[in-house]
């Protein structure tokens, strides 16, 4: 058997796969490999909700029978996965990351993990997050059943929210991908603090049964990889239509990149402020090669703004609305008091209190915002922005602290984050560069279910740069 050093624990879902198939290591060696170094380097970051190595040992064992007797699922089995704690699994506690829930069970799988799990795919662990999907707003990283997320590139640095454990857990190599989930933003933030690829697919494409809702008409789960191949090979497998989901789009995704339009047939829409005002001086260099390296793509790039609309008002306010009504039950009782963060305390509180009419206005300014993009769309194909303006934040840094330096008057692409999630639309987060050894990443956000587009060309720009295989030492 081959040794399981960093080129097993850092390995994509393709090389991965190779290896089971060539017999190099059967599955139950490597969840073994794999649930131990969870169980042994998860709590450093913070990463490790809950480790499920006796499940995972029983999964690779009928994976390993299946490849004995060759019986191919696909390229995700025997592969190690892990998923965010607000996704249900059968009979093992799914806390939401908050005290509240610490001992809640559910006696079914969420959607996507009987979906993974029937693919022969491995769950070594559930993966730690900010307490209820950051739902209310929180102020702090350590607004987490867990404490907060670390980041594996730099301890004393955030490794982004709601998707925090999945975001350190994939970085550090504990499992090969993992499931995120997205309101606004916790996908496309874990993965660019993080430096691993992330894909928030179309609203509706995945289904959430079995996962906590935070906003029903927002709320989205994908995956958090290596690679924008890795990211393909999942999404085709968790997606799908599912009655269990009143939001289900019907549709399933089926990775073929090899389909999606080429690369001098894509028209790319950026906003140059984006990357060389609104950035720290410090970063600007590496946004600006990420911007040549998509150019060297072939692709045809032009100037977009966004129109003029309160796209964070809007986001927050359908949030705030939606989270309330989630949980109003834990606000009635009173337990809202034991959640760690006071800001988030009083932010479900004060959601309690939004106006129905206000939450109408919101929805109504949301379908201007679809229209808007609607319209963009008809001028290019995909949108480049960078997923966060800078790197992962510190531990201890307040999250809603204002910036003092002055943002350009060009209002650019910078809201992209709430207004692709208030459209409902895919995005893809790759890793382009670091500074002072920290990650940084770009966003390529599309149409509605132009996952492949957006794979296609992150595939692309990965097979010219490397940022996506560095590890964090």
């Amino acid at each position: 058997m081959a040794p399981f050093n960093d080129d097993v624990f850092f390995a994509t879902i393709p090389e991965l796969n190779a290896a089971l198939r060539a017999r190099k290591f059967s599955a139950v060696e490597l969840a073994r490999a794999f649930s131990e170094r969870l169980e042994k380097l998860g709590p450093r970051y913070n990463a490790l909700a809950l480790s499920l190595r006796e499940q995972a040992i029983r999964q690779a064992k009928n994976a390993d029978d299946d490849l004995r007797r060759e019986r191919f699922r696909g390229p995700l089995q025997g592969i190690p996965y892990g998923a965010k704690d607000l996704l249900a699994v059968a009979g093992q506690p799914t806390t939401w990351g908050a005290k509240p829930y610490a001992g809640q069970v559910f006696g079914f799988d969420a959607t996507a993990v009987q979906k993974l799990n029937k693919s022969g795919a491995v769950l070594t662990g559930k993966l730690s997050m900010v307490e209820l999907a950051g739902g209310g707003g929180y102020r702090y990283a350590a607004a987490s059943l867990q404490g907060p997320g670390l980041n594996p590139w730099d301890l004393g640095r955030w490794s982004g929210g709601s998707s925090s454990g999945t975001g350190s857990a994939v970085a550090a190599g504990l499992v090969t991908f993992g499931l995120g989930s997205e309101t606004s933003g916790s996908i496309l933030t874990p993965s660019a603090y993080c430096g691993v690829t992330g894909l928030r697919p179309t609203y509706g494409l995945v289904s959430r049964y079995g996962a906590m809702a935070l906003a029903w008409t927002m709320d989205k789960i994908g995956p958090m990889c290596r690679s924008a191949e890795d990211c393909g090979l999942v999404l085709q497998i968790i997606s799908g239509g599912d009655s269990k989901d009143p939001a289900s789009a019907g549709k399933s995704f089926y990775f073929g990149p090899r389909y999606a339009p080429k690369p001098d047939q894509i028209r790319v829409g950026w906003a140059p402020p984006d990357f060389f005002e609104a950035p720290e001086e410090s970063v600007r260099p590496v946004f600006q090669q990420a911007v040549e390296a998509v150019r060297s793509l072939g692709v045809q790039i032009s100037d977009v703004r966004l129109p003029d609309l309160p796209y964070g008002l809007v986001t927050s306010t359908v949030i705030s609305a939606e989270g309330a009504a989630v949980f109003e039950p834990l606000i009635a009782s009173g337990k809202v008091d034991e959640l760690a963060d006071k800001k988030q305390i009083a932010g479900l509180k004060a959601g309690l209190d939004i106006a129905a009419k206000d939450y109408l206005k919101a929805m109504r300014i949301r379908s201007e915002i679809q229209q808007a993009f609607r319209k963009l769309f008809s001028q290019v194909d995909v949108l480049l922005a960078p997923a966060r303006p800078g790197p992962a934040t510190k531990i201890d840094e307040p999250l809603d602290a204002a910036s003092n330096r002055p943002q350009p008057k060009d209002p650019g692409l910078r809201a992209l984050i709430p207004a692709g999630n208030c459209a409902g639309l895919p995005a893809l987060s790759l890793p382009c560069g670091f500074v002072g050894g920290l990650p940084l990443a770009i966003q390529l956000v599309g149409r509605p279910f132009s996952e492949n587009t957006l794979l296609s060309l992150g595939k692309e720009f990965q097979s010219r740069t490397d940022w996506h295989r560095r590890r964090p030492r």
